[in-house]
């Protein structure tokens, strides 16, 4: 049997699809997996420089839908998603599987600069709304900059002396996939710095019925697939995507429960509201959907609907 695995074009979404062969090809002796690249809407476009207009194109639509489209066509088995990318809401006809592991690291990270060190009205760059709104809780003097581009790309505008940006915040788990260690300046506190609902996690998407998902089916981990579902059933009561700056954590307590914090930031960084709550790890919906309840609670809709506008 040979399954076609579908990626996005990047340098990091080819080494997630390296990350899960590694472990798929001994497990599965009798299938040969096949590689293919799809260029995504978000890949092209490199020239959205403005907030709001990233707020509108970093969602994950940008960065999915020409994959789906070929999963659904059967151009492709299997697409390997990062999981933050990927919205909440399934097209017809297609399954996420259970998420594998490891999870890779969720904090974001700093890399030119450390927060301490960088000087009253530094620029710092971002492609993410959620980050820029969260850095200006942290640092509201700051100036925050939506860019885009590939790791390397953002990477060197914040490297060179002289360079157009005094830092830029990016995900750990990209950094380590890339083996660009070496380029962080600080880790963020998901505590303090909640990462995005799926974040280091990678999400593995199939036609429903398929063979693909039968062959795959048993490739989750229980306690990755437990934390990513409930922070994707919070960030979907939310009726949230990766345009809209919701932050989740999520960690085991030492019973065994998962604990889930949340929280929610206006833009300019002025308001945030935040949750937390523990439950079952056969329940992760469960607690999802009682964090966002407690957020919206908090007034969370009136945040995230003024974003909308």
């Amino acid at each position: 049997m040979t399954l076609t695995v579908g990626s996005r074009a990047s340098a990091l979404a080819k080494a997630q699809v390296r990350e899960v062969l590694t472990q798929w090809r001994p497990a599965f002796p009798d299938v040969t997996f096949r590689q293919r690249v799809i260029l995504e809407g978000g890949d092209r476009d490199r020239r959205t420089s403005t907030l709001a207009a990233v707020a509108k194109t970093s969602g994950g639509s940008a960065f999915s839908t020409n994959q789906e489209a070929a999963l659904a066509a059967g151009e492709v088995d299997v697409i390997v998603h990062s999981l933050k990318d990927l919205p909440t809401a399934m097209a017809p006809g297609l399954t996420l599987l259970p998420c594998p592991g490891p999870r890779a690291d969720v904090r974001d990270v700093l890399c030119g600069a450390t927060l301490a060190d960088l000087p009253d009205g530094a620029r710092i760059g971002t492609g993410a709304p959620r980050r820029i709104a969260q850095l200006l809780v942290l640092r509201p003097d700051v100036e925050v900059l939506p860019i885009r581009g590939n790791v390397p790309g953002r990477l060197a505008r914040a490297r060179s002396r002289g360079g157009s940006l005094d830092a830029v915040v990016l995900a750990a788990a990209g950094l380590h996939r890339l083996h660009l260690d070496s380029e962080i300046s600080q880790y963020l506190d998901p505590e303090t710095y909640p990462p995005s609902p799926g974040q280091g996690a990678l999400g593995i998407q199939v036609r429903t019925g398929s063979e693909a998902a039968r062959v795959l089916a048993d490739i989750g981990t229980p306690e990755v697939d437990a934390a990513v579902r409930a922070e994707r059933a919070l960030l979907a009561d939310l009726h949230g995507g990766c345009s809209v700056p919701v932050g989740t954590y999520t960690s085991l307590t030492p019973t065994g429960h998962l604990r889930l914090r949340a929280a929610v930031t206006s833009l300019d960084g002025e308001r945030q509201v935040t949750g937390v709550g523990s439950g079952p790890l056969d329940e992760p919906e469960k607690l999802g959907r009682a964090v966002a309840a407690d957020l919206l609670r908090q007034g969370a809709g009136d945040i995230l609907a003024a974003i909308r506008l």
